[in-house]
Formats: C-alpha cells, sequence, structure tokens
C-alpha cells in the first residue's frame, strides 16, 4: 500500500535516530577501549550513518557499512563491538529480500575479521570464542530479517483481505440498496400512478362536460386537474430516479413560477422575492430549495387554510437562505409535531451540511428558514 508523506517523514527521522545511536554506541565502546584515531572515528561514522538509508538502499549499505567497518577493524584491531553496525546492515538486507547478499556478506566480513583476530590477538581460544560470537550475531540478524519481512508481508495480505472484504460488504449493500429502489418504484407505479391517473382523468371529464354546458369551470376544478397532471409528472420523475439513482435536473429553482402559480391557483396569496447575486447552485442544492419551498407550500395548503405567503430567497456569499412565512392560525408557542414532510424537509438540509428552523413565528403564522452552505464565490466566478 502506499505510504503517507507523513509516514516517509517519520520513518526517515526514526531511521536517522538509530543510525546515529549505532554509531555512538560504536564510538564510545572505541573510546573506552582506547584512544580512536580521527580515521577511526570518520570510519565508524560513515558506516554507521550509512545505515539511515536501509530502507530506499539495503544493498549499498550493507557494501558501504562492511567495507568502512572492516578498513577500521584492520586499522585499529577493535573488539567484537566493531561488528554491529554490519549485523544491523544483514538484517535490513535480509529484510528487504536480498537474504543471500546478506549471508554472503556476513560470511566475508567474519571470515575476514577472523584472520585480522589471528593477526593481532595472541591466543586460538580467544579468536574461536569471539567468531563463534559474530557467527551467532550475524545468524539472529539474518533469521529476525527473514521473520520481520514476512510478518510485513502477512501485515500487507491482512489489510488487503480487510479492504477487500470492506469493498464486498459496500458492494453488496449497493446491490441490496438498488433492490430495494426498484421494489418501491414498481409498488409505486402500481399503486400511485393507477390512482393519480383516475383523478386526472375525472378532472378532465368535469372541466369538459362543464365547457360542452356553458357553465363557468369551477377554480377548485382547475386546479385538482392541475395539480393531478403535476403529481404525475413528480411521480414519473421520483421512478426514474428511483430506477437510475439520477436526480432529475429539471427540479430546481428554474421552476419557481411554475410553482408558484400552481399554488396561486390552489387558492394561495403568494409573493416571491429574490435578494442577493442570482447565480448558478450546485445541483443537490437547487434541488433541495426547490423541494424545501415546495413542501413548505403544501402544509400552507394543508394546514394553514391557504394563508397568505411570502417566499424569499436570498443568495449570499456561502450559503442559499430560504424563507417561507405564512400567516396562517398557528399562534406562538404553539407545539407542532413534525410529520413526514417537515422531517423529509430537515433530512435534506442536513445531508448538505446546512440548517433548518421551522416553528411558529413570533407574529403569529408558520415560519421555515432553510440555510443551505454554498462554495464562496472566487474573483474570476464573479
Amino acid at each position: 500500500m502506499p505510504l503517507m508523506r507523513g509516514d516517509i517523514d517519520r520513518r526517515t527521522v526514526l531511521d536517522t535516530a538509530g543510525a546515529a545511536a549505532v554509531g555512538a554506541a560504536v564510538v564510545t565502546a572505541a573510546c573506552l577501549a582506547s584512544s580512536p584515531g580521527a580515521l577511526d572515528v570518520l570510519l565508524v561514522a560513515v558506516g554507521s550513518l550509512a545505515l539511515a538509508a536501509h530502507r530506499r538502499a539495503p544493498r549499498l549499505v550493507l557494501g558501504v557499512t562492511t567495507l568502512c567497518m572492516f578498513g577500521y577493524a584492520v586499522h585499529a584491531h577493535p573488539g567484537s563491538w566493531v561488528a554491529l553496525p554490519v549485523v544491523v546492515a544483514v538484517h535490513a538486507a535480509a529484510r528487504n529480500g536480498y537474504r543471500a547478499q546478506a549471508a554472503g556478506v556476513g560470511a566475508v566480513f567474519l571470515v575476514a575479521y577472523s584472520v585480522v583476530l589471528l593477526v593481532s590477538v595472541p591466543g586460538i581460544q580467544d579468536t574461536v570464542e569471539r567468531v563463534l560470537l559474530l557467527a551467532g550475531w550475524f545468524l539472529c540478524a539474518g533469521v529476525t530479517g527473514l521473520i520481520d519481512k514476512n510478518w510485513q508481508a502477512y501485515l500487507r495480505q491482512t489489510e488487503q483481505r480487510a479492504l477487500d472484504a470492506e469493498r464486498t460488504r459496500e458492494e453488496a449493500a449497493l446491490r441490496r440498496a438498488g433492490e430495494e429502489r426498484l421494489r418501491i418504484a414498481r409498488e409505486l407505479h402500481d399503486s400511485l400512478t393507477h390512482s393519480i391517473s383516475i383523478v386526472k382523468l375525472q378532472a378532465g371529464v368535469a372541466v369538459h362536460l362543464a365547457r360542452k354546458r356553458g357553465a363557468e369551470v369551477e377554480p377548485a376544478l382547475l386546479a385538482i386537474q392541475e395539480a393531478s397532471g403535476e403529481a404525475m409528472r413528480e411521480l414519473r420523475s421520483t421512478l426514474e430516479v428511483l430506477r437510475t439513482d439520477v436526480v432529475d435536473p429539471r427540479t430546481g429553482l428554474a421552476r419557481m413560477d411554475e410553482l408558484a402559480g400552481r399554488a396561486r391557483a390552489a387558492g394561495i396569496e403568494l409573493t416571491v422575492h429574490v435578494e442577493g447575486d442570482v447565480r448558478r447552485l450546485p445541483a443537490e442544492v437547487d434541488g433541495a430549495a426547490y423541494r424545501i419551498v415546495q413542501e413548505a407550500l403544501t402544509n400552507v395548503a394543508r394546514h394553514a387554510d391557504r394563508a397568505g405567503t411570502s417566499v424569499r430567497l436570498t443568495y449570499a456569499d456561502t450559503a442559499l437562505v430560504v424563507l417561507v412565512d405564512d400567516d396562517g392560525p398557528c399562534l406562538p408557542g404553539d407545539r407542532v409535531t413534525p410529520g413526514t414532510g417537515l422531517t423529509g424537509m430537515r433530512e435534506r438540509v442536513t445531508a448538505l451540511g446546512g440548517t433548518l428552523d421551522a416553528a411558529p413565528a413570533a407574529r403569529g403564522g408558520f415560519s421555515v428558514r432553510a440555510e443551505l452552505p454554498l462554495a464562496p464565490r472566487t474573483a474570476a466566478s464573479g
């Protein structure tokens, strides 16, 4: 899996700190054993600090560290601790998959250091003990490197399996949601479409008969005919959304005049005011604002006895404010139980990160205020 920039920087700092710690340990041991010269300190510093790049270039680090520490061993004849940076480099090479190179370089250093010990240290037994100790170090370094490599591979496989399982669950959830949408679409089509068609047909027949007899057609009858036709169009649009999961682009504030005309035809005294710099809105905000006004006007017709209503749309720099006030019989302090309409309205607004206030107004009547966030306008878009 790709690493984030923060992870890379953190690993670089840790690797550098670890390399510095190894170098400090070797220099401290050298100072305790004798007084190292400038060349000795330089060889130890280069060989140890090279370990900071063990993730990016493990083979190069293995070679540089081994040469520097062997040069230090030949020049100063130090103790077994001289092999510490080489052991770390062997571990890093094995961890990164270079097992053969790690084993070969470790063996070469061990043999070369044995020769240095035979020349500089009297007594075969002491030399054998040191060589066996170093052989154990190198063996442990190679084994732990392989274990670490296999463990990292196991972690990556586990993470990948978890991601695959999560993706499978998401796909299954989307499939179930799609099947449920299709089921709802079929139910709506089989039930509501038939009923609304009957209402529209009967209203059309009544209007036709009234006109045929020369009688004046009642405004309420015309409103029923228009509303049933609009309900049929809205239902078809909803069914299309359920079947394709695509929002109808025609549902937006561009249809505000059409919505206001239907409300006036239903007997609502409606005024519409638009303030601010009118501009094109994101589709989800545009559709939500239209549905909020539509639901608020529906509530006026159902619960406020078609009272006088004002709709105010305010285009601010970072928000669209929708305000619908009516002069209905609702009094300040009246308890209002949210129904399906208000609940759906609040869900729309919350999904967009906005706020909704729907409550009796202080002067009487009912007020709905929704604030839908917008991206700030830039100078170019202005």
